[in-house]
């Protein structure tokens, strides 16, 4: 209700939004560089096994068998890689910050609806809040608007 608890619980709102923006942006950076991973050993790793096991096969099997039984293994090998980039999630931690968010945003929203039936309460009877501060005015000006003409009626009759 205090606008305390409105700051606080916007505090509270923003911290945790700028966590789950941080454990979003570790998890991607961090399956980003899994995947860049898989692509280098893609690249440079299979390149040499590549180029062993052919030299190998070719002198089993045929030069083109050799090839296609090397290119199934590296698409195995890559294809495990991102299994492995795409499955790994966020730890509790996020969990945990988005909790904290949804009960700051339904904080939030309890103030809100507080503070609109404050307020339609004000406007559907404005003068409800304002009674009270103006009857000890009121009471004094009508005291003193009866005194009036009786002090004039003295007044003439001296």
């Amino acid at each position: 209700m205090t606008s305390e608890t409105i700051v606080r619980n916007l505090r509270i709102l923003w911290r945790t939004d700028r966590i789950i923006a941080e454990v979003r942006l570790r998890h991607m950076l961090v399956s980003l560089g899994l995947k860049a991973f898989a692509a280098l050993i893609v690249v440079f790793g299979l390149l040499m096994l590549e180029l062993a096991g052919y030299f190998a096969l070719v002198q089993v099997w045929s030069a083109i068998a050799a090839a296609a039984a090397l290119g199934a293994i590296n698409f195995l090998i890559a294809a495990i890689i991102l299994t492995i980039a795409v499955k790994w999630r966020p730890g509790r931690e996020l969990d945990l910050a988005t909790e904290v968010h949804n009960s700051a945003i339904d904080a939030l929203q309890a103030e809100a609806q507080s503070l609109q039936s404050q307020f339609s309460g004000f406007v559907q009877h404005p003068l409800a809040g304002l009674l009270p501060a103006l009857i000890p005015p009121l009471i004094t000006i009508i005291i003193r608007s009866l005194k009036k003409p009786g002090e004039t009626a003295r007044a003439k009759r001296e």
